[in-house]
């Protein structure tokens, strides 16, 4: 839970009652490796901080390809914030891809806390306004660089993912196969 309320110190204020509030609010999640935390189809319920693990988020291509978009690790917030706050199903999966325990707020608590809590929408609003700079950050440069360029760029954002998560999905992140991907990392070492 300090792990969490020190994030949200970040993008504000909270006093010790509001403390109290959020902690009374969450509930821990342990996601066991392959499982999912929100899927495609499906509308998202549920905004998750990540203690401890490493997500993903994937969808299918119209060829039934399997990609993913990102990464999410520990201290991070994870959420479809489209399928949340809207309540139409999502376009991807929220996938553990290690062991993973989160904290978590439900629709009903979360709306509660941003009608009770003063300044916590504009909280929240900056959360998710630096996860999707964070986002866009990541995967701006995937576009211009070659295969080679993207893995060093990726080592470089995701430091402490590269040995934690299977080449596969490292592979379809950068959107290479995965034996170029080992012939890549045979090279640079």
């Amino acid at each position: 839970m300090n792990a969490f309320i020190n994030y949200v110190l970040q993008f504000g204020n909270l006093n010790h009652q509001q403390t109290e509030l959020i902690t009374s609010k969450s509930f821990v999640l342990e996601l066991r490796k392959d499982q999912y935390f929100s899927e495609a189809g499906k509308i998202s319920r549920q905004v998750g901080f990540v203690l401890e693990g490493v997500v993903r988020v994937c969808y299918y291509n119209n060829k039934g390809e399997e990609i993913t978009k990102y990464f999410i690790d520990e201290n991070n917030l994870v959420v479809d914030i489209e399928s949340f706050d809207n309540e139409i199903c999502s376009s991807a999966y929220v996938q553990a891809i290690t062991d993973c325990t989160l904290l978590c707020f439900n629709k009903r608590d979360w709306q509660e806390l941003l009608n009770t809590i003063i300044g916590w929408d504009a909280m929240v609003h900056r959360m998710v306004a630096k996860a999707l700079i964070q986002k866009v950050e990541r995967r701006s440069p995937l576009v211009t660089e070659d295969a080679t360029e993207r893995y060093l760029k990726f080592l470089e954002i995701y430091p402490n993912i590269v040995n934690r998560v299977p080449l596969a999905y490292i592979a379809s992140y950068l959107g290479i196969t995965q034996s170029s991907l080992s012939r890549i990392r045979k090279n640079i070492q």
